[in-house]
């Protein structure tokens, strides 16, 4: 059998930023579809990245839709259900970009998985507005925004007593004006995400969904047992201090509808439910709240899924989380990244398994940040194996101070295509052997994304195989790849049955196999 193998400089190289920059001439990224339900407000803008200024056009767009063609920015609603593929059309001084565009009008919303960044993994529950914006205004300053990253989601850390029209959850003094800053953030062509949980409390001792009393007031609240922004027990060796898990559980009387409302009055677009374990009729509930609001808000759950729910997951929710809080070490990010594979008859378009945040950049659950504790080649296989799962991309560190390194991570597009395919298929494992990982996933145009992995300590020498006789199992048998590394965006040349490489140790190399007959 004719072999080819190749390397890729090792581990000395792989320390390197490996994506090229982005062309000057307009390029149109981002995922190839978009669902929306009939009557919904419809919001996107074009990701495209080139030298500005630059302006939009799109030919097709159906009536109900309109083009702001300096922003990018596509607004209106679409009344029936159907599909319509427009042409996306980017334009500077130096030339055109395309881009075929499908727009899903049907029942289901997330049909890739949400890219963008939350709270809880820089700031935990010390986040403010001034956080959020400073986060909102660096992901459009830095171009994350022109490469598809869209959410800016607030966690645990922003609520206060209920109260206004609809008798919901108010935010803190840290957010005097959530319907403001909602706009601001639309206004950066952007989307707005907040956490609850149904239980009395949240994880971290914020008011919660549920209350004892009709009329949503909280005894702990009432008797002061708070700081000023409405946690409880913000020093737990105080006296008399009561720990936040007593709280932990469901109230007699459920709010769920009046705050839905709420946020659907706020602007919000994507909602994370965190308590476990995720219990069907309050995964249910809060899915019904939401659809009556009439506004297409992400339904995210939080966490740790159990996973003879996975089917009502499917049919309740777009997002949920498969596993226990991550955090920036190897360990942490191997055993949540590593161990998805029974979740992938459950991933798809419109519903999405979740192994957690990209533990990427300067994180810091609070007011002190570090650099995160992944060595640069644990880095590429964390943002590598995500995509390949077509998990969602939720960033936690402090968007405002990427450096070059952790931004040419972020906005390398032939990567994020992988996460992003229209198919929605999840990678799975098809080797596993002396610490060496092989996952391949099947993309929409018939091609397949293979991620070579080494958990081991030293480098190694990783391959696939293919063909009736190989792991990879290819439709027209013994075939020929076009070998691409798509980290480098470089063609490697064509292989014949198998190919195999170096990889770093806790490395990766990610290549797109694309057929040529």
């Amino acid at each position: 059998m004719l072999f080819l193998g190749a390397s890729l400089g090792g581990a000395a190289e792989s320390l390197k930023i490996l994506t090229p920059p982005a062309p000057p001439t307009p390029r149109i990224n981002g995922p190839a579809l978009f669902g929306v339900r009939p009557g919904a407000s419809f919001t996107y803008t074009i990701p495209a990245t080139g030298q500005r200024p630059m302006t939009f056009a799109i030919d097709g767009l159906p009536a109900g839709l309109a083009l702001d063609a300096a922003s990018g920015r596509i607004t209106g609603a679409l009344a029936k259900p159907g599909e319509h593929t427009v042409t996306l059309r980017a334009k500077n001084v130096l030339g055109e970009g395309t881009r075929a565009f499908r727009i899903v009008v049907g029942d289901r919303i997330a049909l890739t998985p949400p890219m963008g960044w939350s709270s809880w993994n820089c700031w935990g529950d010390a986040v403010s507005s001034e956080h959020v914006l400073s986060s909102a205004r660096a992901m459009a300053a830095s171009g994350l925004r022109d490469h598809g990253w869209t959410y800016i989601n607030i966690d645990d850390g922003w609520q206060g007593p209920r109260g206004g029209k609809f008798n919901a959850l108010q935010p803190n003094k840290k957010f005097p004006d959530m319907k403001a800053l909602a706009g601001e953030i639309h206004a950066l062509g952007l989307k707005f995400g907040l956490y609850s949980s149904p239980w009395r409390g949240t994880y971290a001792g914020y008011v919660g969904g549920s209350s004892d009393n009709s009329d949503g007031t909280y005894a702990w609240v009432q008797s002061g047992d708070v700081n000023e922004n409405y946690r409880l027990n913000k020093d737990p060796k105080a006296p008399g201090a009561k720990p936040t898990w007593i709280n932990w559980k469901f109230g007699a009387h459920s709010f769920a509808a009046a705050d839905a409302r709420q946020w659907a009055q706020w602007g919000v677009d994507y909602l994370k439910y965190d308590w476990f374990p995720n219990d069907v009729p309050h995964v249910t509930e809060m899915t019904d709240a939401l659809r009556a609001t009439g506004r297409d808000i992400v339904y995210s759950l939080s966490n740790t899924g159990i996973y003879d729910h996975a089917p009502d997951y499917v049919r309740l929710a777009n997002v949920w989380r498969t596993t226990g809080d991550i955090n920036d070490s190897w360990g942490s990010v191997s055993r949540n990244g590593f161990s998805q594979d029974r979740w992938a008859a459950y991933t798809g378009p419109g519903h999405w398994s979740d192994p957690d945040m990209l533990v990427l950049g300067m994180v810091g659950w609070g007011p002190s940040l570090h650099p995160t504790h992944l060595t640069p080649d644990e880095q590429y296989s964390h943002m590598s194996l995500w995509c390949l799962l077509s998990a969602p991309l939720l960033l936690g560190c402090d968007v405002a101070q990427l450096d070059d390194f952790t931004l040419g991570l972020l906005t390398n597009d032939e990567v994020l295509a992988i996460d992003q395919d229209p198919l929605g298929k999840q990678a799975t494992q098809i080797s596993n052997q002396d610490g060496h990982v092989v996952y391949a996933k099947t993309l929409e145009d018939g091609s397949f994304a293979v991620g070579l992995f080494n958990r081991g300590e030293t480098e190694s020498t990783v391959g696939v195989k293919w063909g009736p006789w190989g792991a990879l199992a290819t439709p027209d048998g013994d075939a020929t790849f076009v070998v691409r590394d798509l980290w480098r965006q470089k063609d490697l040349g064509s292989f014949k049955g198998k190919f195999e490489t170096k990889v770093a140790p806790h490395g990766v190399v990610l290549l797109r196999l694309i057929p040529t007959r």
